[in-house]
Formats: structure tokens, sequence, C-alpha cells
């Protein structure tokens, strides 16, 4: 019996013994921090337009009389050497009558002063009679001369390239109507609409980015020329220009733009790269005592390399800038 008791103690003592498995240690993630500072930030603001020859470089096409157009033969965007046709017209329903009454009344006229004269010879009428019917005749034939002496077939002014056409074919349209344009071939600009209440943050030489649109590489860097305050009566926008390269995109074709607003005031920021976004919730990460927390932020402006945080962060705060994907809040790291 005893030697039972004995051998019953033994087993507990050996299972007390055995070896405690060591719990894993807590995961820890490898980050750099950049702190949160208070500095000027300008916000970029995205712009949409297009490329034009500027005012010294652009011709219009007009239609001589109301007319209808027939046939455009070099649509927006062709280049044209000058005197290639651009547009093909006919003369329009009132036009047309107004030369076919025109033509009648000419034709009158030229058969009174037949008339005239030869009752002259008879010495049934006077010279002044015959005169007279001489300047009727004379005043109808140019009146018809006037209507359908002029081309119908618009042609390039200028060697370029269209850049507008404002009607297609089998609108008609009044006389005097501009119905085209075409810029030169020397340095283009580029146009872009902005809304009024920021236009007069941007100054001239301030540097522009400008793409053709729907472009994702590439693109180039110019200046701000020119502003223009003016409200378009359709766009309700403003107008910036910058100029463009030689031979770098030609008048006609649609850019985007960026360019960064000056005057921002002094705010919270951090580096656009610390940035993370869950739904439409901008957060960051920050790190204190070696523990990285979440923290819900609200944005403002941004210039592509800072953005402003109105709220959730203090100075002093460090964010994480590198490693955050890794992160969960209440998290270990250990800077890089």
């Amino acid at each position: 019996m005893r030697a039972l008791s004995f051998m019953v103690v033994l087993g507990l003592l050996s299972a007390c013994s055995s070896p405690i498995e060591e719990e894993a240690p807590a995961p820890e993630a490898l980050v750099t921090t950049a702190p949160v500072t208070r500095q000027n930030v300008d916000e970029t603001v995205q712009l949409y337009g297009v490329a034009d020859s500027g005012p010294g470089g652009k011709a219009s096409l007009v239609a001589p009389i109301e007319a209808r157009l027939v046939a455009i033969d070099a649509p927006v965007g062709t280049a044209v050497m000058q005197g290639q046709a651009v547009l093909h017209l006919s003369p329009g329903p009132t036009a047309a009558l107004d030369i076919a009454k025109a033509r009648t009344e000419a034709q009158t006229a030229n058969a009174a002063y037949a008339r005239a004269l030869r009752l002259r010879s008879d010495g049934l009428v006077s010279d002044a009679d015959v005169e007279t019917a001489r300047s009727a005749q004379a005043n109808a034939n140019a009146a018809v001369r006037s209507m359908t002496g002029k081309s119908l077939v618009l042609r390039a002014p200028l060697a370029g390239h269209v850049e507008a056409i404002s009607a297609a074919p089998g609108d008609v349209i009044a006389a005097g109507t501009t119905m085209a344009f075409v810029s030169g071939n020397g340095a283009a600009r580029a146009r872009f609409g902005m809304e009024p209440g920021l236009i007069g943050q941007v100054k001239v030489g301030a540097r522009i980015s400008i793409a053709r649109a729907g472009e994702t590489k590439g693109g180039l860097v110019s200046v701000v020329s020119s502003v223009d305050p003016a409200v378009d009566s359709q766009t309700r926008l403003s107008s910036l220009y910058a100029d463009l390269p030689t031979g770098s995109i030609r008048p006609g074709e649609s850019l985007t733009g960026a360019v960064a607003t000056g005057g921002g005031a002094a705010s919270l920021v951090i580096p656009y790269g610390a940035l993370l976004d869950d739904a439409g919730q901008p957060y960051v990460y920050v790190v204190a005592r070696g523990i990285a927390y979440r923290r819900d932020i609200v944005t403002g402006a941004s210039d592509g390399r800072h953005v402003a945080v109105l709220h959730g962060l203090g100075v002093g705060d460090n964010v994480v800038l590198e490693g955050a994907a890794a992160l969960e809040d209440g998290m270990k790291v250990r800077l890089k």
C-alpha cells in the first residue's frame, strides 16, 4: 500500500516538473516615422482646358452669305496649308430666294435698257431715259454679282491646324457667322477654366503641369503666363493661360492641368505618403512608446507632397511613413 502511494506521488511530481510552453512573442513591425509639423500648404487644383494659338496666331472663316454647310473638308485637328479648302457651303434657303429674285430683276433691267436703246434710236425717248435704264441695269447686275460672286468654299488663310468648327453638315448659318478657326504653326498656348474664387490665388509665373486629356504619363511643365478673372457667361469660369513649347501640343487638343494656389494658411501637415484611407475615412498610425495607434483625422489642402490635417493630430506626434500597410492598431513597432 505504501509502495502504491509512493508511485502516485512520484507520478504527480513528474507531471508538475514537465517543461511549461513559453508564450509566442507579440508581433513587431519595422517602420519609419515622420513628425507632424506646422507649415503653409498650397492646394493643388485640377484644371481642364484646350490648346489654342492665342489671339495673334488665329484666323477665322466666316460665312459670306446665309449658307448651308455641305461638307467639312478638314476636320478639327487637321494640318492645313494656306489656301486649302476647309468648308464647302451652298446658299441657304433665304439666300437662294434672294439670288433668284435678284437674277429676275437683273433680267428685267437688261431688257428695259435694251428697249430704251431701241426707242432712243427711233427718237421716242430722251438720253436721260436711256441713262436711267442703264443705271438700273448696272445696279441689278451688281446685286447679282454680290450674291453669287463670293466663294462658297472657305479656305485656310494661313498654314496651320483647324482649331474649331462651329457647325455640322446640313446646318444653315447666317451671313457673317464665324464657322471655323485656323491656328498658325507658331507656338500654342494652354487655356484652362478655373473657379473665379480661386483664380486670384494663382500668380503669373507659377509652375503648372500640363498633359493631353487622358494621358497618364509624360506631359510637360510650364508657367502661368496670364490670368483673366472675367467670368465666361456659359461656363461660369475664369480663364488661366500658359505658354506651350512649339510643336509640343497642337491647337484644338483637350488638356488637363494642375496648379498650386498661393497663400495657403499655416496648418499642421504630414507627408502625403503617411495618409491611409478606410472607406473614405482618412487615418494614420501614430507611434508612441513603441506602439502604433490608429488615429482618424480630418484632412485639408494638399500640394501632392504634404497634406494639411485639420483635426486628429498635434505638433510632436510621429506618424508612420513606411511600413503602415502591415500594421494593426496597438501593434508593437521598431524604427528602421
